[in-house]
């Protein structure tokens, strides 16, 4: 089964805690703080593998989550960074962040990388905030936050030349011709169900070319295996455009031609524009010189185009064809090419804007405070020290969130809540 699009959940480690710790040995009076940092979390990375051709893998697992960091240890011992999680995807595979449907990364060459999730950063141990003031600091720092995502994975195949045009005109007879792939060719109605690839040896160059499959009317709004296929043209250079000339299926070649790009069009103008030859197949069923072909060529030709007579199955006229194709990529290739993505911004991803921001509500008579840097802070306090909570205190009144409570009506007595611990609020605390 041919699965080029998958969905799934990914999430790094957590960073490990700082160790509140004091060193007690004998003869070493008030041997101060020794506790050690956290270990980072582990990363999540993509990386592309040539020897992956779908994303099959992704429909029976949905969930990925990198190894956390170790805790700190006393002895000032670090803890140990958690492992990366390396997930290896088919090389022409796109990761899109699902919640801004940005591009995090096109991943088009064998063995490239990049971190889509960053594992949270070690907290540090005890050790840390001693000074001349706090000599025996009973606190440490939570290691950081872990950061998920959904992402989406969309695979694009990576091929130079690629043959469009309706079922049954001859596209996979053509492929199987010009390179070593052999797609099953058979006289059917319905298109061909998976995209094959192939590589074309001529003179002292080669090119891969793919049929792509799935094009009818009204594929462009998703109608047969339209949209699932179409995006496959994206990465092509050059297009070849395989018409039935013969009307062995009962249609008109002008009027196939003129559907299928309209379809191109229709689905992308980027697409529409790319160099595009038309290989008339089937030649030997008619005659050349025939007023039907004749009618067909030279509609094409006054479109712009250039049309190569071919009969694929017998390799007649496929080697013009095929030179053809090759000078065009040639020429596509010495064209700049347009930025295809808007690429999702790590560096903002890196810095939220809010994590700071302290949050007040009210639940019922409590009044809450909440907020992501609270958060790590609440979890770096130790509640049985007084030094502890007065950093917590003086962290909330610095962020404004005893302010904000007291403009909502806090009076000396009320429960204030941070997460999971409440307490009572005295003016003079």
């Amino acid at each position: 089964m041919f699965v080029d699009r998958a969905k799934i959940y990914i999430k790094s480690g957590k960073g490990g805690n700082g160790c509140v710790s004091f060193r007690r040995e004998p003869f070493v009076p008030e041997g101060g703080p020794d506790g050690g940092d956290g270990g980072k979390g582990g990363d999540i990375v993509f990386e592309a593998d040539r020897n992956l051709r779908t994303l099959m893998d992704f429909r029976y697992k949905k969930k990925y989550e990198a190894e956390n960091g170790q805790d700190g240890m006393k002895k000032k011992k670090f803890g140990k960074n958690g492992r990366d999680l390396v997930i290896k995807v088919p090389m022409g595979t796109v990761v899109i962040d699902e919640e801004t449907g940005l591009v995090m990364k096109d991943l088009t060459e064998d063995g490239q990388r990049f971190v889509a999730a960053k594992g949270g950063k070690g907290g540090k141990g005890n050790t840390n905030f001693k000074n001349s003031v706090r000599q025996a600091p009973n606190f440490a720092e939570a290691g950081g936050f872990a950061k998920e995502r959904t992402v989406i994975l969309e695979m694009k195949m990576i091929a130079d030349v690629g043959l469009v045009g309706f079922p049954n005109v001859g596209k996979s007879s053509l492929l199987a011709t010009a390179t070593s792939a052999r797609p099953k060719i058979e006289n059917y109605h319905f298109t061909t169900i998976a995209p094959n690839l192939g590589v074309v040896q001529i003179f002292d160059t080669s090119f891969v070319m793919a049929d792509i499959a799935g094009i009818i009317e009204g594929a462009h709004k998703g109608l047969g295996l339209g949209l699932k296929f179409l995006k496959h043209i994206e990465r092509t250079k050059v297009l070849i455009h395989v018409v039935d000339v013969s009307g062995s299926e009962g249609r008109d070649p002008v009027e196939d031609f003129e559907k299928i790009n309209r379809e191109l069009a229709m689905y992308s103008e980027r697409v529409a524009k790319k160099p595009m030859l038309v290989a008339a197949n089937k030649i030997d069923m008619i005659d050349e010189d025939s007023p039907e072909y004749k009618r067909f060529k030279d509609y094409v030709e006054k479109k712009g185009y250039r049309v190569f007579p071919i009969s694929a199955p017998i390799n007649l006229g496929v080697q013009p064809l095929l030179s053809a194709a090759a000078e065009e990529l040639q020429k596509a290739e010495q064209e700049p090419q347009e930025e295809e993505y808007e690429y999702f911004d790590f560096d903002s991803d890196d810095i939220d804007p809010n994590y700071r921001e302290v949050y007040a509500s009210k639940d019922g008579d409590v009044f809450v405070l909440s907020g992501k840097q609270l958060q790590k802070i609440f979890d770096s306090t130790n509640f049985n020290d007084m030094g502890s909570l007065r950093y917590l205190y003086k962290y909330l009144e610095k962020r404004g969130g005893i302010e904000k409570l007291l403009d909502m009506g806090l009076q000396e007595g009320d429960t204030i809540r941070i997460f999971d611990y409440e307490f009572e609020y005295w003016d003079e605390y």
